[in-house]
């Protein structure tokens, strides 16, 4: 199973929609615990700072206890205060604070040993207040007294205040956001231009404009880069050995057979096919040969000016048949791979295009995202049961009409090696054979 490969920006993307969808979220609800958690905290610590002030100012006397008017905490004074005080005798109130006046409820009495306090959330007639009581006793020369002193705190003025916070943070988190993802789209783009320069020196390799990759990289890609360049150099020594040794064999084998050709052997009709057949067969492993030393970094070769060099040598050998070629192609079409093996691609074809036509042969280069090239002429053609059969391996290669099957294994394997298709069809327009041969760069784009 063929796993599909997301694209550096898809994955970026990804992240990005994590973070402001997912994390940014997450951080602001930890953030608003957090400072709701504050809050709370904070409220406790002023109600135990009024508490104790309260407690400095209560006088104790035989009648019960005395309150200033006017007491320290400025918030129980103030009649529309969030914030109320109250003292109890049991369960009996003797005071409470002037913000308290218009509470019309006894607050929730927790029964707490002497001196320990409790604070905790109470609610009354669905308001929920911050209460905070301590057990104290109360004494003179003459007795004590025990007394339970209540501070209440509404929670909404801490919901309100939460409230002012959150709008704040929202509004932080907003251009938070926005900075994350113009930071990470910098990020981005700083962290991918190395590759983009790698990318744009190996498609200069691939061109031919350069030989090695030089450029200066981080360190996460000098491995990389040294890696590319020993693969770049050992292939290119491979090639120049394989080419020498082909080149020493194709002249050893050529005078031994040059001589059996020019012996007493050679009058005899079938001694000279076998040597004819001897001699493909000596082109075509020695081709094959080749084409397994060709480089795996292929680099890209127009086609236009190697179908103009074999088109001009076509046109010289079979100047007696006045062939007329058609021949569409630009430019900018390229093929990825050796020159040589393109020269031999396309002169087998055309050569035995102009063999078999009558007068006409024409090519057609098309490129997108496969490059595509149509041999077609207006000959015989290929009879449908024996297209397969003239591109196996081992055929005899007289078997068909004059001018198909010469060299066809040659070009089979040198398809097969550049992984590409070629496909023997009619002609609709010149009523021949049509060689169709296509080669898929997609992944090169």
């Amino acid at each position: 199973m063929v796993i599909p490969q997301i694209s550096l920006k898809i994955r970026q993307g990804f992240i990005l929609v994590f973070v402001l969808l997912v994390a940014l979220p997450i951080l602001f609800y930890s953030i608003g615990k957090a400072y709701y958690a504050s809050l709370v905290d904070a409220t406790e610590k002023t109600l135990e700072a009024q508490l104790y002030s309260l407690i400095s100012e209560v006088d104790f006397t035989e009648h019960g206890i005395i309150m200033p008017s006017t007491i320290l905490a400025p918030e129980l004074n103030r009649l529309n205060s969030d914030t109320y005080a109250m003292i109890y005798r049991d369960d009996e109130p003797i005071w409470h604070s002037e913000s308290a006046v218009n509470v019309s409820f006894s607050p929730q009495t927790i029964e707490t040993k002497a001196g320990a306090a409790d604070f905790r959330l109470v609610k009354h007639k669905n308001t929920a207040y911050w209460q905070l009581s301590l057990t104290v006793i109360l004494n003179n020369i003459d007795q004590s007294e025990q007394a339970r002193f209540i501070l209440l705190k509404r929670n909404d003025a801490l919901l309100r205040l939460m409230d002012g916070f959150k709008q704040t943070l929202v509004e932080w988190m907003f251009i938070m956001g926005i900075a994350i993802a113009g930071l990470m789209a910098v990020g981005f783009i700083w962290s991918a231009r190395p590759l983009q320069r790698l990318d744009k020196e190996i498609k200069a390799i691939e061109s031919g404009d350069i030989q090695e990759i030089k450029g200066l990289y981080p360190v996460e890609l000098q491995t990389i880069k040294a890696d590319l360049n020993l693969l770049l150099e050992s292939q290119q020594r491979q090639k120049e050995r394989y080419r020498a040794s082909l080149s020493d064999l194709a002249h050893a084998l050529k005078t031994p057979l040059a001589v059996l050709k020019s012996s007493p052997l050679a009058n005899d009709a079938d001694a000279q096919e076998q040597l004819d057949r001897i001699n493909v067969m000596i082109e075509h492993q020695l081709k094959r040969a080749a084409t397994g030393a060709s480089d795996t970094w292929k680099k890209q070769t127009p086609v236009k000016p190697i179908l103009d060099s074999i088109l001009s040598a076509m046109a010289k050998v079979y100047r007696d048949k006045d062939i007329i070629f058609n021949c569409t192609v630009t430019e900018k079409d390229y093929f990825l791979g050796d020159q040589t093996d393109l020269m031999e691609l396309l002169g087998n074809l055309i050569d035995n295009a102009c063999k078999a036509c009558r007068s006409q042969v024409e090519i057609q280069v098309v490129q997108s995202k496969t490059l595509r090239i149509a041999i077609s002429d207006d000959g015989p053609g290929v009879p449908e049961d024996k297209r397969e059969a003239l591109l196996t391996r081992g055929t005899r290669l007289d078997t068909y009409e004059s001018g198909h099957g010469v060299g066809m294994a040659i070009v089979s394997d040198l398809v097969k090696s550049y992984h590409g298709t070629l496909t023997i069809t009619e002609a609709d327009n010149l009523g021949g054979a049509q060689f169709i041969l296509e080669f898929n760069y997609n992944d090169k784009k």
